[in-house]
This record gives structure tokens, C-alpha cells and sequence, in this order.
């Protein structure tokens, strides 16, 4: 939604961070060719950037006008990642990987503990303070699209 409103052109951090040639989830792509890539993606004027990650997207928070974090409830996002893990496990949504429940179990561990210590962390420790909008909900993206 932000990239349509914004009219900038949207990447997906996934696609960069993970080997999207392997024939199952979590395997890394190379770090020269995602940061690489990362270098290119924010040498343009404008760009929407989405995804989780910290310690290597430096590049795009310097150059960032906005960083929008979005914190919605630790529940609504399990529950998204179990629908989305039994769309693909059932064939309803077509996915080129594996998906295993070892590793939709591994996701929800990590994904606990990047809402409750690593993100909370990082919004206070970032440095770019300034910077950073916390959405919570779709009702606080609709009012900030509204802006």
C-alpha cells in the first residue's frame, strides 16, 4: 500500500536475504550478492523496502526518509503464519519450496523473539529515532496513507 501511494517501487528483503534457487526455506543467498544487491536497490531516488532484518540493511536506514514499523499483536501474526504455512502445505497457495513443520515451529520461535526483545531493542537503540513511524494495526496504516 505504501509503495502504490508513495508511487515507488517495491522490494521484499526475502528475496534478497534467501536463496530463492533452494529447494526448501532457510537456506542464505550469498552476502556479496545481497548486499549487492541492497546497494543497488537504495542508490535510486525512491524505494519502498519491507522485511525484518538489521544488521546488514544499514544502508537502507541511513538512506531512509521514513522507517515504518509495524507491531501488530504477537497473536495476529502467529495465526497468519499458520494460515500461510497450511495454504501452502494444502496447495492453495502455490509456493516453489518445501514447507515443513519443523520449520514453520522454527519460524514462530523466532518470530516471538524478534517481537519481544529484538525489535523493541531495535526502536529504542537504532540511532535513527527520528526516523521511525510504530503502526500497530490496519486502521494506523490507513492514517498514515491518509497523511
Amino acid at each position: 500500500m505504501l509503495s502504490e501511494k508513495f508511487n515507488t517501487p517495491h522490494y521484499d528483503l526475502d528475496d534478497i536475504f534467501w536463496d530463492n534457487e533452494a529447494d526448501v526455506y532457510g537456506v542464505k543467498a550469498s552476502e556479496v550478492q545481497r548486499d549487492k544487491k541492497l546497494r543497488e536497490i537504495v542508490s535510486h531516488d525512491s524505494w519502498t523496502i519491507e522485511g525484518v532484518y538489521r544488521s546488514w540493511v544499514e544502508p537502507s536506514l541511513s538512506t531512509a526518509d521514513k522507517i515504518i514499523v509495524l507491531m501488530p499483536p504477537l497473536p495476529v501474526q502467529e495465526e497468519r503464519i499458520w494460515k500461510r504455512y497450511e495454504e501452502r502445505v494444502s496447495g492453495t497457495v502455490v509456493s516453489k519450496k518445501r514447507e515443513t513443520l519443523e520449520g514453520i515451529k522454527n519460524l514462530l520461535e523466532w518470530n516471538k523473539k524478534y517481537n519481544l526483545e529484538k525489535l523493541p531493542h531495535f526502536v529504542e537503540s537504532c540511532g535513527y529515532g527520528e526516523k521511525i513511524i510504530t503502526v500497530t494495526d490496519n486502521l494506523d496504516i490507513i492514517e498514515l496513507l491518509r497523511n
